[in-house]
């Protein structure tokens, strides 16, 4: 079942907050009464957009929206002013803070559904967009951009990382054997299964093709090695039938530890391709691993 969006609205009258709640009563409404508050109320909740009223005391709207587009976690929560001060100035200075839109005091029903359903559309939209833009269309996974941006971070922020190449083996085969929607319906199969099995945590994406990579967190070589040799005897033993035809495939695995001496993702990356043509070169549906200590084969 699909959840309201959640609604804060912060103003320092009650009075005030009753009339906002009663007529958004088909939304999920949190309401406080100061900007301190609503501040601690985003950092322990989501919140899908806030209704916010400029003069309070102590903190005033501004003061609070500044804050929450400061932040990274909240700035991209859609801020809706609702003021009785509408000259040109305060108008202006709450779209310079990063207010999304501002409703007039008295409030009217029908202007405030409107604006507040807009904002959330439009909200809606761009998390659609945003999805689009950092997943694989075929599988739902990250394609490379965003894989490549949120491995960086990954990689600059944590010494213990495993990057993990995965190819699937004879793939062209496929492709020419049972034509290329029987192989797009591998990919997917592999990528799902894959998914299933991911501890959190773990960046899985779609690099090209039938090429993927894994990034994680690790604790132990031989723990990287095991799970990653484990999902290779589960693709193995995986029954998929299309048109009436079993298709058989396997993966091969190339793992790389992250070393001192590295740079940047893209020398960890390359010692796992690395380890993964090492694999398919010694006859594929193998797992190999390689870093400063080890070089082994599964």
């Amino acid at each position: 079942m699909h959840s309201s969006p959640v609604i804060l609205a912060v103003d320092d009258t009650p009075q005030n907050l009753d009339i906002i709640v009663e007529l958004l009563s088909e939304f999920d409404v949190r309401d406080v009464v100061d900007g301190r508050s609503a501040l601690e109320m985003v950092n322990k909740q989501p919140i899908d957009l806030i209704l916010l009223d400029i003069m309070m005391p102590e903190m005033d709207g501004y003061e609070v929206c500044k804050i929450l587009k400061a932040n990274p976690k909240t700035k991209h929560i859609p801020v809706i002013f609702i003021t009785a001060n509408t000259d040109d100035l305060a108008i202006q200075k709450a779209y310079d803070v990063g207010a999304s839109d501002y409703i007039s005091k008295p409030v009217k029903p029908q202007e405030l559904l409107a604006r507040v359903n807009t904002q959330l559309k439009l909200q809606a939209l761009i998390a659609s967009l945003e999805d689009m833009a950092f997943h694989d269309s075929l599988t739902g996974i990250l394609n490379r951009r965003k894989f490549f941006e949120l491995g960086s971070n990954l990689f600059n922020d944590t010494d213990q990382i495993a990057a993990v190449m995965i190819d699937i083996d004879k793939f062209k085969r496929i492709n020419d054997s049972f034509g290329h929607a029987v192989g797009d319906e591998v990919i997917r199969r592999f990528a799902h299964v894959v998914s299933e099995t991911l501890p959190p945590g773990v960046l899985f994406g779609r690099l090209g093709g039938e090429e993927f990579a894994l990034l994680c967190e690790h604790f132990s070589e031989e723990g990287v090695s095991v799970w990653i040799d484990s999902l290779r005897k589960q693709i193995e033993s995986l029954d998929l039938i299309k048109n009436g035809h079993k298709i058989d495939f396997t993966i091969s695995n190339g793992i790389a530890i992250k070393e001192t001496q590295m740079e940047n993702l893209d020398d960890l990356l390359n010692l796992a391709d690395e380890a993964l043509y090492e694999a398919k070169n010694s006859g594929r549906n193998k797992t190999v691993l390689i870093s400063e200590r080890t070089r082994k084969v599964t």
